[in-house]
């Protein structure tokens, strides 16, 4: 029989509301549980079971924390700066304010509906001026830190939006926001120093809990590597190019250099180079590649050797040639590589195609079909030969580099400075000041917040200008320094801004003074358990934790590391096994879940589809599934009499319970579902239950479907609310089975098993299955030469 989930569902929703029973205060008497998830980019299409999937493994460990009597903060906000509200906004003439609220209030809408514990007195909203104050204020401590600087490079230009995207965001050479091809524009950006960060980021990945393919895909992010840095002296010119390499010990193996095209040594020696029009031409069209297609390794190997200028290899003092290639970038490294083609795969391709020497240098392949890029015994390498580890031939090499002047030992990073800007009206004004007398001046910290003006015309401008430019009141300013005419800075920060510190205003949401008081920062933080999505292990979480990490250093929060623990859930795929979109039509709405089944449902679903962590197809007769399931459960209502303990059910309960409560833990929810659907057959089997068991059940699955758990709770009796009641608690004795199966050999064959009270005596098992009736064939005419027996496991007979 099918309950009434509307009505049940909007009932308890209502009590949680209007008791305030998820919300948190600071008490240092409690013992705490700050769990997080990723706040959402509140879109026009509302929520998807995306969302759901991200947010009900938090859920129920948090309502499951309550119960233990924890104190417990599950926020939830709005991430809602961003390209696309802005694009939605200009497309339909609607301003983004009012996008960005119409947006908000449906998002809120439907999370509230599904029930989730969020604790809705501490929303954040990143568009918010009392919000955004605090971002420019942590933006102004990094200028004042040196951590903020601008400079004129190339970039990840998106004509189609009309901004510069950094490198995280344009990755596969496609803008991350609409997908289009992205192009290399000349352009002044705002940096911020993360690279200064790098060792610390990589040092705090030793102190947390995160999922080993989180912590990996971070410290490939960041990318440091141990090399040599090695200077390469110029022909013809009293100058040198500087390289990076982590095999210094192939050196003698360097047959030429490639320095990128637009390196400032041909412009530096334009005089004195015979092909520079050949070089300028090849340059511009270097320009109209994004930097994905220059740096792929499976691309046909193209560029253009100097004419008058040469290096000197300093391992042998050589000459060799130096060419140009796109490939090779000045935002990488130093600009310059040498080449190893014998033991390098594109270097090999690069010198095939140019017919430059091969050298090898390392023993073990046959460089006359390809590049050995395995270890060996060094060859043709002067003082290095004969040696046969990487290890040893390295710190010779380094050695001998220190000695002559001009080399040492290096680091370098894979990660570069964070590009950190948009020339978009809808995000946080960057507050700086341009004069010409003092430079950039930053906003007086009691200014803050730089408001954002209100405008009607909020386009981009031709060419990447920022809509702001073009407002002369908001442009045209006082410089704070020195009084003078000056003009505030025009471009926003980007979307990933507000996201770098939001889980620090959840701690103290609505003060005015400070972006958290240390009171509430030192009572909440660290974060003890995030969850999020993969995508956002690299950009998202590197960001927030180099911003939390400036401000550890600064003195304004107590812990290094934001995140105690990280995890992270799977994909929910159409009922096709494709990935949701639009386009394919396989998208599931989430209300039309709740309408049809309830929120319920939807939760119990969501979390039994399958492993939390993978990707899992949709199934509509799994939903229904669900939906006999509680169905079920309510049924037990109308089954349970009496109070205490059902004796055929009493193993199975203290089971189950010592099975959720671990499961909980790590993130088995599919299986602590399992486990309670198979408590409801044995339940059903017995065809008895006691009002008290029906309350235990209540409260095992209510961090699953907690609204009619908190019906049926309510209705057998309990005691307030089943969301604030005790988690169960399990008696390890009792769950073991009071009985084993044991098997019954004769001869070393087995003949059958037999089942005995655990741990009984060998003499009581023996006279059981002598006196078995099943058995009396193998003992009929025979003599027991011996006994063998097995606590537990086994008995055996030798008849003869």
């Amino acid at each position: 029989m099918s309950y009434a989930f509307k009505e049940i569902e909007e009932k308890w929703q209502k009590i949680w509301d209007e008791g305030k029973i998820f919300e948190a205060k600071e008490d240092p008497s409690k013992k705490k549980f700050y769990a997080l998830v990723e706040f959402p980019y509140p879109s026009g299409a509302g929520m998807h079971v995306g969302h759901i999937k991200a947010y009900s493994g938090l859920e129920v460990v948090s309502r499951k924390r309550r119960m233990e009597g924890y104190n417990v903060l599950f926020p939830i906000g709005f991430d809602a700066y961003g390209l696309p509200t802005e694009n939605y906004a200009i497309k339909t003439g609607m301003h983004p304010r009012v996008v960005t609220d119409k947006n908000i209030e449906k998002f809120t809408s439907q999370l509230k509906r599904v029930g989730f514990s969020f604790d809705w007195s501490r929303v954040v909203d990143t568009t918010e001026e009392g919000y955004y104050k605090w971002t420019q204020w942590i933006f102004r401590k990094m200028f004042d830190a040196g951590l903020v600087f601008r400079a004129t490079t190339l970039v990840n230009y998106c004509p189609h939006c009309k901004v510069v995207l950094s490198n995280e965001d344009s990755q596969g050479g496609k803008c991350d926001i609409c997908h289009s091809d992205i192009i290399q524009k000349s352009k002044d950006v705002w940096y911020l120093r993360i690279t200064e960060y790098a060792d610390k980021l990589l040092q705090g990945l030793e102190t947390v809990d995160y999922l080993p393919n989180v912590k990996l895909q971070q410290e490939n992010w960041i990318g440091r590597s141990e090399g040599a840095f090695a200077e390469f002296a110029l022909t013809n010119c009293d100058d040198k190019l500087k390289i990076y390499t982590t095999r210094c010990d192939t050196m003698f193996g360097v047959t030429f250099m490639v320095i990128a095209p637009e390196h400032p040594v041909i412009e530096k020696y334009a005089d004195r180079i015979k092909n520079i029009a050949e070089l300028e031409a090849y340059k511009a069209e270097c320009a109209k590649k994004t930097e994905f297609e220059r740096t792929q390794l499976v691309k046909d190997k193209t560029g253009v050797k100097i004419d008058g200028i040469s290096a000197i290899n300093p391992a042998n003092g050589k000459e060799i040639p130096i060419y140009i290639s796109d490939y090779v970038m000045m935002g990488y490294g130093t600009g310059a590589i040498m080449a190893v083609p014998a033991h390098d795969e594109r270097d090999y391709d690069f010198a095939k195609k140019f017919g430059i020497d091969i050298i090898e240098v390392i023993k073990g392949g046959d460089i006359e079909k390809e590049a050995y890029t395995g270890d060996g015994e060094m060859v043709n390498s002067d003082f290095l030969n004969g040696i046969k580890t990487k290890k040893e031939a390295i710190e010779t090499m380094l050695k001998f580099l220190a000695e002559k002047g001009v080399g040492e030992k290096g680091i370098q990073y894979k990660m570069k400075d964070w590009a950190f800007n948009r020339q978009r009206y809808w995000g946080e004004p960057i507050p700086i000041v341009h004069c010409e007398k003092c430079g950039m001046v930053g906003v007086p910290y009691e200014e803050l917040p730089l408001k954002l003006p209100a405008v009607e015309n909020f386009e981009p401008g031709e060419g990447g200008e920022s809509p702001l430019a073009k407002i002369d009141s908001f442009v045209n300013c006082t410089c704070p320094k020195c009084g003078g005419p000056a003009k505030r800075e025009t471009d926003t920060m980007p979307q990933w801004a507000g996201s770098s510190w939001y889980f620090l205003r959840y701690c103290d949401p609505k003060n005015d003074k400070e972006f958290a008081s240390k009171e509430a920062l030192n009572y909440w933080l660290p974060v003890d358990w995030y969850n999020g999505g993969m995508e956002h292990v690299t950009r998202h979480m590197i960001y927030s934790r180099f911003w939390h990490r400036f401000l550890y250093d600064i003195g304004e929060v107590p812990v290094a590391e934001p995140y105690a623990k990280r995890t992270a859930q799977g994909l929910i795929l159409g009922p096709d096994g494709d990935k949701m979109s639009k386009s394919k039509g396989n998208v599931v709405d989430p209300n039309d879940v709740v309408n049809e089944y309830g929120a319920d449902v939807l939760r119990v679903y969501i979390l039994f589809m399958g492993d939390y962590a993978s990707a899992a197809p949709w199934s509509e007769n799994s939903v229904k599934g669900c939906k006999r399931f509680l169905d079920r459960f309510e049924g037990l209502l109308y089954m349970a009499k009496g109070n205490g303990v059902t004796p055929e059910l009493e193993s199975a309960f203290h089971k189950t319970i010592k099975k959720v409560t671990s499961d909980i833990e790590e993130m088995k929810f599919n299986t602590a579902i399992a486990a309670m659907m198979t408590l409801m057959n044995d339940i059903y089997s017995v065809n008895k239950i006691t009002f008290d068991e029906l309350k235990t059940l209540s409260l095992l699955l209510c961090p699953f479907a907690p609204h009619i758990c908190e019906e049926i709770y309510a209705r057998v009796g309990g005691e307030g609310l089943c969301s604030q009641a005790a988690w169960p608690a399990y008696d390890e004795s009792k769950t073991l089975d009071a009985t084993v199966e044991i098997a019954v050999q004769f001869n070393g064959k087995l003949r059958g098993t037999a089942v005995i009270a655990k741990g009984e005596a060998k003499e009581s098992v023996i006279e059981k299955i002598k006196a078995d009736a099943s058995f009396a064939p193998y003992f009929e005419g025979k003599t027991v030469i011996k006994e063998i027996f097995v606590p537990d496991k086994l008995c055996s007979f030798v008849v003869k």
